[in-house]
């Protein structure tokens, strides 16, 4: 024992009210600054003398009311003391102690209330965080994000964004992201079969990429998710049927369809905040910033969930990263702006589907036929004019620009990549290059129509007196916002105009999520 003071918690609320705990048993209040003193541990019941205080803690919501965390550890009690007043220290009522400790493992070190709900507590012991949401009659052990067993000192809440932050012994500074839901777990909402649990507006961070790997020299700890936390309640594990979570616009689009976890208690999902992937035609080599839909627009979104025949809704509400300079107005510019060339990418593989699923035919009507036949000559010979459109859509060499061998499709990624980099407003530059690379695509779907109308019909004369099915042109495939996002690379790599060629809509695309 060291006759120090080990803990000190001014109250909030009322001037002057001060709560010290000591290392040799004292648990003193005064209500006048420190004029008058009153050691109150004898009115906790079934804490033996000098038993350490280790936390006092004075409420934020009447000033007559405090916590306290007992530990005596040192004379071989591994048992955890919790203790709570509401009249000044009169009376203690425990909360975890060794007659009753309600799962709670590991001597306490901390005991605080929430911010903003009185009844919703936390603990911290040796082995570990406790979570109360009733006032401490029930406590459950924190298990996400992998938090070890280990002795959690002292905590704090992030009053804006409202995270919890843990100091652990040895194993770092740990952050609960968003205890929002936490607030929300009330009796009425954790009878109901499922709920959303309502959560923080959402920030659409600055998208940034880069840094290096430190290896073992350094330790970096991992950033909060990099989209919107969905959070739900489910009663009990969804053990059959259908469970799914989509996102809508305000106009009741589907924007994105997010898998859910079937888990019971609390489940969290993050939604990306983008759209699907644009549909872009495979090439020779991946086109990185297609494999990415535009993040979508700051505003309020609808979350539903489909749990078998029940659908149960809530909203989100995004908004723009504080730390930048550009509007609303400036972000929708950008955002138009992406998804004309969205647009264009799913233009692009359209007419590709064409393309594709016409050669497929072409090449199964050449099948069997003698080298040299004068039809087989006519069907090669029309092949190579489609093929020759095709490589006016897509690269078929890997290098890029250092091949020279960069196409619409290509140049299309680029002017992609570019704009959704940045969430200010586009370049007039950009602007003016969709126009012409959309310009661009009209005139090579414009050739493609000009041959299936002045050689097609001639060529399905001769299959026919041949004996052999007519060439039909596939209609345009048409691609939804909420669709799952194409490939950017043909199958293997690169793609081989004689090996597989896709069907109408093109059954060679490789899908990247």
């Amino acid at each position: 024992m060291h006759t120090t003071i080990y803990s000190i918690s001014e109250s909030p609320l009322a001037a002057g009210v001060i709560w010290v705990g000591t290392d040799d048993g004292n648990l003193q209040l005064t209500r006048d600054g420190g004029q008058h003193w009153d050691n109150v541990v004898g009115q906790v019941p079934g804490v033996a003398r000098n038993a350490w205080v280790n936390w006092v803690h004075a409420s934020a919501f009447a000033p007559g009311s405090a916590y306290v965390a007992f530990d005596r550890h040192t004379f071989g009690d591994m048992a955890p003391y919790v203790y709570a007043t509401s009249d000044w220290g009169k009376s203690w009522r425990p909360l975890v102690s060794p007659q009753d400790s309600k799962g709670v493992r590991g001597y306490a070190h901390v005991i605080k209330e929430d911010s903003v709900d009185p009844q919703l507590l936390f603990l911290g012991t040796e082995f570990g965080l406790w979570i109360s949401v009733d006032g401490g009659a029930h406590w459950a052990q924190f298990k996400g994000g992998h938090l070890p067993a280990v002795a959690v000192r002292d905590l704090a809440i992030q009053p804006r964004d409202n995270d919890l932050v843990l100091a652990t012994h040895g194993r770092g500074i740990w952050i609960v992201d968003d205890i929002t839901p936490l607030r929300q777990l009330t009796p009425q909402l954790t009878s109901q079969e499922a709920a959303f649990v309502s959560a923080r507006p959402e920030q659409q961070r600055i998208e940034a990429n880069g840094g290096w790997v430190n290896g073992a020299a350094a330790f970096v700890g991992d950033n909060p998710a990099r989209g919107a936390v969905i959070t739900y309640y489910q009663r009990t594990r969804h053990l059959f049927g259908k469970l799914r979570i989509e996102v809508l616009d305000a106009g009741g689009g589907l924007v994105d369809e997010l898998p859910a976890s079937t888990r019971r208690g609390l489940n969290r999902v993050v939604w990306t905040m983008h759209r699907r992937a644009p549909h872009v035609p495979p090439a020779a080599q991946l086109a990185f910033a297609g494999t990415q839909g535009p993040r979508v627009l700051p505003g309020t979104y609808t979350v539903r969930l489909h749990k078998n025949d029940t659908v149960y809704d809530s909203q989100v509400t995004l908004g723009l990263d504080r730390r930048v300079k550009w509007t609303p107005a400036d972000r929708k510019a950008q955002y138009d702006a992406a998804m004309k060339v969205y647009a264009l990418f799913n233009d692009e593989s359209a007419l590709f589907g064409r393309i594709a699923g016409l050669r497929e035919q072409v090449a199964e009507a050449g099948k069997g036929r003698p080298k040299g036949e004068a039809l087989l000559r006519r069907l090669e010979d029309f092949d190579g004019k489609l093929d020759a459109i095709r490589k006016k859509i897509v690269a078929t060499k890997e290098g890029g620009a250092i091949t020279g061998e960069e196409r619409l499709r290509e140049h299309t990624d680029q002017l992609y990549g570019a704009i959704t980099s940045w969430e200010g407003p586009p370049s007039a530059y950009q602007l003016e290059n969709i126009e012409a690379l959309r310009s661009q695509l009209g005139e090579i779907d414009g050739e493609f129509n000009r041959l299936i109308s002045t050689q097609l019909p001639a060529l399905n004369d001769a299959l026919k007196s041949n004996g052999a099915r007519a060439l039909t042109v596939p209609p345009p495939a048409v691609f939804k916002g909420g669709e799952s996002g194409s490939g950017a690379v043909a199958a293997g790599g690169r793609w081989d105009a004689d090996e597989a060629r896709g069907a109408a809509v093109p059954g060679n695309l490789q899908l990247w999520h």
